[in-house]
């Protein structure tokens, strides 16, 4: 009998021994570096936002949050690698309106559902768009590119990060508002179609306002105009659609923080707290504020779902109205 019960205890004691580990993995996380994957180039407004809170982030958590750039597709190829990770909470995406709401809608053939295929997290704020023009265009208002953007249809050109963009959609909501034919010209981000924008090779951009800032304060890009309701104080004279007579100037870059379908409840739950006690710090906001950043939005990860779905909704109507194609 003596046998048999020590045999039964140290099975218990082996099988209790197996089962500590795993539960104390599950609470243990994050226990390895976390990849948060940006869909552009670096320089462009997503990579700033990313970078800038990171490094609190990876303070809050205790381990260090990797950002990793994988441009292309207006971020569609960044957020199809996160949408087939692993949902452990090692692989995030940097989340933003071209890859989660825009773009799907415009490609042939998306590589995944918008909603379906991932977890909300955070919601982190927007930043407005800004028509851009290089010095060398003589507009020198809104009134001004649009009249000579009539006077030679099809030849003026504007860059933007991708097909499936919100630079993309907000120039051709311009054409449609205004009545003009300017061309659309895709790049791998905003950091390259800047890159094009200063050298003169195209003519605008309707890009966010981070990476554009320095070249407007610098003078090396003339701002036409703001997409906010107000005009913001880093550029205070800076009119806004709106006061130019462009209504209806609905496209808006937001920034999350995103994961694979799947992502357990209390992952979530951690790195909703990590990214808005980050976003909260001064020193991000004392990076972020300048770059024009508007927070605010939805608070919960349930909100987030909610608010994907509706700009989801908002924007394959857009792009059916607009008739806007993978070129």
């Amino acid at each position: 009998m003596t046998t048999p019960r020590r045999t039964l205890l140290a099975a218990a004691l082996a099988a209790a021994g197996l089962a500590l580990p795993a539960a104390a993995c599950a609470q243990a996380w994050p226990g390895k570096p976390i990849r948060l994957l940006v869909g552009f180039a670096p320089g462009g407004g997503t990579d700033i936002v990313a970078r800038a809170l990171a490094p609190k982030i990876s303070e809050i958590l205790g381990q260090q949050v990797v950002v990793e750039n994988r441009a292309g597709a207006a971020g569609t190829i960044a957020a199809d690698a996160v949408a087939k990770a692993a949902p452990d909470g090692y692989t995030l995406l940097a989340g933003h309106a071209n890859s989660n709401a825009i773009a799907p809608h415009v490609l042939a053939k998306a590589p995944f559902d918008p909603i379906a295929d991932f977890t909300p997290v955070t919601y982190i704020g927007y930043v407005p768009n800004i028509l851009v023009v290089h010095p060398s265009v003589p507009a020198k208002s809104v009134e001004e590119l649009i009249a000579l953007a009539k006077a030679k249809p099809g030849t003026m050109t504007y860059a933007s990060s991708g097909v499936g963009s919100t630079q993309h959609l907000a120039g051709a909501l311009f054409n449609q508002i205004s009545g003009t034919q300017m061309n659309h010209v895709p790049y791998k981000g905003s950091g390259a179609a800047i890159v094009d924008l200063l050298a003169g090779q195209v003519n605008a951009n309707f890009d966010t306002m981070p990476p554009v800032l320095p070249h407007i304060r610098e003078g090396k890009l003339r701002a036409l105009a703001i997409s906010t309701p107000k005009r913001l104080p880093q550029l205070a004279d800076l009119p806004t659609f709106e006061e130019k007579g462009i209504r209806g100037f609905d496209v808006t870059n937001w920034y999350s923080v995103m994961g694979p379908k799947g992502l357990p409840a209390d992952i979530v739950a951690k790195l909703d707290d990590a990214v808005k006690k980050a976003m909260a710090d001064p020193e991000v906001r004392a990076k972020l504020d300048p770059q024009g950043v508007q927070f605010g939005g939805p608070q919960t990860p349930a909100a987030f779902a909610e608010f994907i779905r509706a700009e989801n909704a908002k924007y394959a109507r857009m792009v059916k109205e607009l008739n806007v194609k993978a070129d």
